[in-house]
């Protein structure tokens, strides 16, 4: 029984979607800025080194406001951690812009920063 409810939750689920027109929504865009100061992709760097990244995020429909900024650090392949987390509202929920300073630390090794952008609907753009 469990299985023809799952089904029957499943069809009718499609059909709503195929009759009101609705889609799985886009992810929201975002791009690191480039130009003199800015790092904006991939780099061997030293210890202690001191690097601006900046982001740019926008939604990408008109309904689906970014909702949430995080910044995550991963160093030498392990899990990643949260270290900056912000809710965005009014007019940062169209555009979003924002400069981070990033001090690497002082151990050789890799360290890879994350930056996402969530939208309304849970869609995250990276």
């Amino acid at each position: 029984m469990k299985k023809q409810i799952l089904f029957l939750s499943i069809v009718l689920s499609a059909m709503w979607f195929a009759l009101c027109g609705c889609d799985a929504g886009k992810k929201p865009n975002i791009a690191f800025k480039a130009g003199t100061g800015y790092t904006s992709a991939n780099a061997s760097v030293g210890k202690n080194d001191t690097l601006m990244i900046g982001i740019i995020a926008s939604k990408a429909e008109s309904s689906d406001v970014l909702k949430k900024f995080n910044e995550s650090v991963s160093y030498d392949g392990a899990a990643s951690t949260t270290i900056l987390s912000e809710d965005l509202s009014g007019a940062q929920g169209d555009n979003y812009s924002k400069d981070m300073q990033v001090i690497t630390r002082d151990v050789a090794g890799k360290e890879k920063h994350t930056f996402t952008v969530t939208n309304r609907d849970g869609l995250i753009g990276r």
